[in-house]
This record gives structure tokens, sequence and C-alpha cells, in this order.
């Protein structure tokens, strides 16, 4: 029976890695989360890794709350960063592979193109930032890993949908950005990227987003119709968005991640995100 450690074994991916592996007789889950497992303490990690020994890590742990980055940099480093390398090294050490789940963030979000696994990193925040770190400490410590760049990340927990599901309970009217382009992802899509992967020896960096993409106004519009809500979306600029909220952190205008990889070297296709967020809303 092969071990896998799953890191944030609590939140939207770690949910969806689990439900793939349901019922599975030649993979046992060891699922952690911070109270079981701190990875920003390396010999916390290394203790753990040396007495499982695992066939893989999956890291779904990570510092996603792109404002509290902003504020918040140690704990945004020590987590997307320092946890990513500590994986890396227990990894390494062990044999085990690694998967580190990483953002569409790294990129500045100024392309008119869909950005390939071979384009320029350009963080703009502290999320991005820390989550490139994270990326450049397992490619330099890490031996067997996939690293896989996903993008509006959605699945069981708190997120976008979840949120304006809650605000078509009590508005006719919500305002959501209109020129903020991406593509909406299921966890478990990705999740069943992940599981692809995982036995192969196809390492390297990945992008891992549903196909199409949409504004946060059209995927809004697309939630209500399938939820057969009446709730109206008024489609605003970044601009109108920061002036209400003046204290969000910058998001990329464009973050439409092209699956480059994974067509060039597998026959792996991810769901077109109207077909994924259908199937999310069927519950």
């Amino acid at each position: 029976m092969k071990k896998i450690i799953v890191t944030g074994c609590n939140g939207q991916l770690g949910c969806a890695i689990n439900r793939q592996y349901e019922g599975s007789t030649d993979v046992e889950l060891v699922n952690t989360d911070v109270a079981q497992l701190d990875i920003t303490d390396v010999d916390e990690v290394l203790k753990m890794v040396r007495e499982v020994t695992p066939y893989a890590i999956i890291n779904c742990a990570a510092h996603t709350n792109v404002n509290a980055c902003e504020t918040d940099v140690d704990n945004a480093y020590r987590i997307n960063a320092i946890g990513p390398r500590n994986l890396a090294v227990a990894a390494a050490e062990t044999g085990a592979k690694l998967v580190q789940v990483s953002t569409d963030y790294v990129f500045s979000g100024k392309a008119d193109r869909p950005y390939l696994e071979f384009d320029r990193t350009d963080p703009q925040g502290v999320y991005g930032a820390s989550k490139l770190a994270g990326e450049n400490f397992v490619r330099d410590l890490g031996k067997n890993y996939f690293i896989i760049r996903t993008a509006w990340l959605y699945g069981e927990g708190k997120n976008f949908v979840r949120t304006m599901l809650r605000l078509s309970e009590t508005m006719d009217t919500v305002r959501v950005v209109r020129d903020q382009i991406g593509s909406p992802t299921s966890a478990d899509e990705l999740a069943r990227a992940i599981v692809y992967l995982l036995p192969t020896d196809n390492y390297g960096i990945f992008h891992g987003t549903c196909e199409g993409f949409c504004s946060w106004a059209d995927f809004t519009e697309e939630i209500f119709r399938l939820a057969g809500k009446k709730t109206k979306v008024e489609a605003i600029s970044t601009q109108e968005y920061e002036k209400d909220n003046p204290s969000s952190a910058p998001r990329p205008a464009y973050s439409v991640l092209e699956n480059y990889m994974l067509k060039l070297t597998t026959d792996f296709r991810f769901a077109d995100w109207h077909d994924a967020i259908a199937e999310y809303m069927k519950g």
C-alpha cells in the first residue's frame, strides 16, 4: 500500500484529493492539517516524512488570503516558501515524489495571450512573490517534483461561488469586476490532474486550469443562471472595485494559463469551465 502525505487536507484541494482516492486499494492517504503537521518547521516535517516514508507528498497547504499576505508578510513567506522548501528537503531525502501547488499570481497579469509554463514570472504582490519563492525552493532542492500552477479555484468550503450565492440570497444586484480575465477551475478537476500525473515520471512545471476563460462578472452570471437566481450582475471596472474596497491587494488583470506542458506531454485534458461549474452546482 503506497502512502501519500496530504498537507492542508481540509482545504478545497485537500478535500478533492481525498475524494479522488476514495475506495482506493493501493493508496493510503496520511491526511495532515496544521494541527498534525506544521510545514514551516523543518524538524517536524523531516520527523514525519522519515516515519511515514511516503510514496509521495501532495502539498495543498498555503496562505491563500491575497489581501492578508500584504500585511502578514512573514507568515506568507513561512507558509508559501519555507513550507515547500521543508517538504522538498524531506521528499528528496526519502525518495518521495512531491506535488507543489502554485498560482497564476506568479505572473504580472499584463499579458494579452495565455501564459505558458515557459513564460517569465513577474509577481506583483506578496502572495505571488511568496508562492514563486516556494516554487524556486522546490526546483533547487527537490528531485522528483510536479509544480502545478492553478487559478480561480473553487471547491468545498469558502470560495467565490459560495460567496456569490450567499450574496444572491439578500441582494437584488451584485457588483462584480468585468476587466479581470481568468479560467474558473474546479478543485475536483485539479485533483484529477494531480492523480493522473503522480504515477508518472513526467516531472516539471505544469499549468492546471479548466479550459476557456471569462471575467468574474461572466462567471457570476453563469453561477446565477445555473442556480436559477434572479439576482442581477452589475459589471464594474477594477478601478471601481478598488474605490469600494481600498484595502484590496492588486489582482492580475489577465491570468489565463495555457495547460501547455500537459498538452505537449500527455493526453490529459481539463474540462471546459462551463462544464466544471455545472457539475459542481449539482452538489
